[in-house]
């Protein structure tokens, strides 16, 4: 009897250092979190204008806004979805119902958890040898939108593979008993059975390179002018940071201080989109 009061006593104090230091790791992880978004609002709010979205950037110690690297930034990420996501899904698609059973679809699958934890400036100096160098050393938006379609594949095919695999196998039996062609089972009802989480993946992804500077910096760029020529360096809102924050200029800070506010409250809202959905499906299905 004692023996079992000394034990319980023992796992008491150690259930309650646990559970003291995980809240203490919590609170200290949330304190720098409201650290940095605190500084964040401080330092990028007084930046916040019309002219931010109106005006091109400037020269130094001169006013300007950010025009041109918003425009660089939505076209290239909307070229690397473009790009990445028909192929991240048709490739999932094939791992979740061709190659479950074949040695090639654990290798693709390895391959692709490497490639999902591939530093992105590898992926950039891949990118830089394989279309900048091979075209004279010419730096494009073109070029950045497929290092950055690296980085959105391995997320879509990772995404569309782990929700078609939890797709109940009773829909495909029912679907091809009916003598439903496979194709036709896969896009009319796996696809919508998953699609929310497929959608979700997509958004992730997208937010993700929104805020990815080190691919770019070895195929976009930057350019601080206004440039609609995707087959030419075109400037980004991350590198437009990179370079705005280090500068001895008050009013490049400025500006660089105000773009990471507008991009973190980008990443915010599409993070939040995707959870709308994904709790939507689950409510649906429930």
């Amino acid at each position: 009897m004692a023996s079992s009061t000394a034990l319980y006593r023992r796992r008491r104090i150690t259930n309650a250092l646990a559970i003291t230091f995980a809240c203490a790791t919590a609170a200290f992880g949330l304190f720098f979190l409201g650290w940095i978004l605190w500084t964040l609002l401080s330092k990028g709010l007084p930046g916040i204008s019309w002219a931010l979205f109106s005006q091109d950037t400037p020269p130094p110690m001169q006013e300007g806004g950010l025009r041109n690297a918003f425009y660089g930034s939505a076209i290239m990420c909307l070229m690397a979805i473009a790009i990445g996501t028909p192929l991240g899904i048709a490739a999932g698609t094939w791992l979740a119902e061709y190659g479950h059973a074949r040695r090639m679809g654990t290798v693709v699958r390895f391959v692709n958890d490497i490639l999902l934890s591939a530093p992105s400036i590898v992926l950039g100096l891949f990118v830089y040898t394989l279309i900048v160098m091979q075209t004279g050393g010419n730096f494009s938006a073109l070029a950045g939108a497929i290092s950055l379609a690296f980085i959105v594949l391995p997320v879509v095919v990772r995404t569309t593979d782990e929700m078609l695999r939890l797709v109940p196998p009773q829909m495909r039996e029912a679907a091809l008993s009916l003598g439903v062609p496979q194709w036709k089972v896969i896009v009319q009802v796996l696809y919508r059975s998953a699609s929310a989480g497929i959608v979700t993946g997509v958004l992730l992804a997208l937010a993700r390179i929104s805020g990815e500077t080190a691919p770019l910096l070895f195929t976009a760029f930057g350019n601080l002018y206004w440039s609609t020529d995707i087959l030419e360096p075109i400037a980004s809102v991350p590198v437009v940071m990179n370079q705005f924050a280090g500068s001895p200029f008050e009013s490049w800070q400025v500006l660089a201080w105000a773009g990471a506010l507008v991009l973190t409250l980008f990443v915010l809202v599409t993070a939040l989109i995707a959870r709308t959905i994904v709790l939507r499906n689950r409510i649906a299905h429930d």
